[in-house]
């Protein structure tokens, strides 16, 4: 038990810079509150004492504004970051070494009891501030969830979901959540981009190519038509390039 309470100490120390010292987080870290408060509560509720457990959750959300079903199941070293407004379903699944930001909802969409209707998370699974996670599926290990998505399908492990619905965008070799790691992105952030602006941006650059090509094929016809003395170019010949691409682009993040 005190190998696990070192853990969990030591976990926001190596997660969170803003932590000074053991004192410090054993005092005023409001996530690791309810962490210790969730275990009583998921003894009790796995032990035919329901209502205790329930009692003991209700006790946890009023002092620490974290609310964990005691039917959830949390991993080792899971760490609630701030987390004012986290809400975690019965049947919710946390896997070792997550981190979970303010205002994430790992919610379902069912109503059939006894179904499940919660997400599981992975192994170091990093899901950001105002995420939603919603249904009984699967987010594989280090995936991270981007701020404010909505993720209604499962996550590949090591991916990263951002947008509403959530779109997801494949990780590379070796990149996962990792907190470990020096380039770790407390928010979900990721260098790569949307994917949705990604296709974009393609789109925008093949119309301004084509228009380029157009405009320098009616210019090749136009000097023909003079060399031979005929007026052969419509009127409405798109002669000069008017496709604004780098606007465009600039609207849509680039």
């Amino acid at each position: 038990m005190f190998d696990r309470i070192r853990s969990d100490i030591q976990c926001v120390l190596d997660r969170d810079p803003a932590a000074r010292s053991t004192w410090e987080v054993v005092t005023c870290y409001p996530g690791l509150h309810a962490v210790w408060l969730h275990r009583p509560a998921h003894w009790c509720w796995t032990h035919g004492f329901k209502w205790a457990g329930r009692f003991i959750s209700h006790l946890s959300r009023w002092f620490t504004g974290i609310e964990i079903h005691p039917g959830a199941r949390l991993g080792e070293r899971v760490f609630f970051d701030h987390a004012m407004g986290v809400v975690v379903g019965e049947t919710a699944e946390i896997g070792d070494g997550c981190t979970i930001y303010q205002g994430v909802t790992l919610g379902g969409t069912s109503l059939y009891k006894g179904t499940k209707r919660h997400p599981t998370l992975g192994k170091d699974v990093v899901v950001s501030a105002g995420a939603k996670v919603l249904g009984g599926f699967l987010v594989g290990d280090g995936a991270k969830i981007g701020s404010n998505a909505v993720v209604i399908k499962p996550v590949p492990a090591g991916a990263t979901a951002v947008g509403i619905p959530a779109r997801i965008i494949p990780s590379k070799t070796g990149e996962s959540a990792d907190v470990t790691d020096p380039k770790f992105q407390a928010y979900g952030i990721t260098q790569e981009d949307d994917p949705l602006s990604q296709a974009m941006r393609g789109l925008i650059d093949n119309a301004a190519g084509q228009e380029h090509q157009i405009a320098l094929l009616w210019q090749a016809i136009e000097t023909l038509a003079e060399m031979k003395k005929r007026d052969c170019v419509p009127q409405d010949a798109a002669r000069e390039e008017h496709f604004e691409a780098d606007k465009l682009n600039q609207l849509v993040g680039k």
